[in-house]
Parts: structure tokens; C-alpha cells; sequence
């Protein structure tokens, strides 16, 4: 059982900054490729960013389009965290942000991910 709690929402201008950071409990968090979803209102839930650790100090990332070159998503599996790093902010961008995990899936597909966090509110104005 894993459970998680995200953090870092909150409100800022087009163009701005933040950073989401996602806590896991357990204790085989590197066994789990951790997933960044969204949902805005009125719309399905979509992929974001996820990683999962390949071997080493090798990890895997992948990114929708429509934020690659502006997120960035990292891990610490020493601290059982994810984070992601959000530049360069659009009012697309607004959405409730969740934190994903699952052992066996590392795709864009969110009915994949068993578990989920509760999310967090980003809102970009204008």
C-alpha cells in the first residue's frame, strides 16, 4: 500500500513558477514509477510527466507535448519524493494536479496508476 500527499499548489501569474512535490509512504518507492496527472474543470483527467528508476543512476521521464521544455520532473528516492518543477506557467495550465504511482505501468494512461494522491490546485491568471 502506498499512500500520497501532494503539495506546492497555489496561484500564480502567466509566466511564474512553482513547484509541485509529492511525499510517498512505503518503503520501495524506487520500485514505482511516479506520475504528474491534471484535471481542469469540465475535462478529463490527462498525463503530465512520469519517471521511473531504470537501474543505477539511470531514470526514465516523459512528458505530454504540451509541457515539455517548461516542467521538469525529478525524484529522491532516498526521501521517497517527486517533484515537479513548473516553469514558465500558462492559464492552460490551470488544473488540480495529482501524484501517481504504480509498479508495473510508467505510461500516459491514468486508469493504469493503482495509487493516487488527493491533488493539488494550480491557477495561472492572466
Amino acid at each position: 500500500q502506498v499512500q500520497l500527499v501532494e503539495s506546492g499548489g497555489g496561484l500564480v501569474h502567466t509566466g511564474g513558477s512553482l513547484r509541485l512535490s509529492c511525499a510517498a509512504s512505503g518503503r520501495t518507492f524506487s520500485r514505482y514509477a511516479m506520475g504528474w496527472f491534471r484535471q481542469a474543470p469540465g475535462k478529463e483527467r490527462e498525463f503530465v510527466a512520469v519517471t521511473r528508476w531504470i537501474g543505477g543512476s539511470v531514470y526514465y521521464a516523459d512528458y505530454a507535448d504540451s509541457v515539455k521544455g517548461r516542467f521538469t520532473i525529478s525524484r529522491d528516492d532516498a526521501k521517497n519524493t517527486v517533484a515537479l518543477q513548473m516553469n514558465s506557467l500558462k492559464p492552460e495550465d490551470t488544473a488540480v494536479y495529482y501524484c501517481s504511482a504504480d509498479t508495473r505501468y510508467s505510461g500516459s494512461d491514468s486508469a493504469e496508476y493503482e495509487y493516487w494522491g488527493q491533488g493539488t490546485q494550480v491557477v495561472v491568471s492572466s
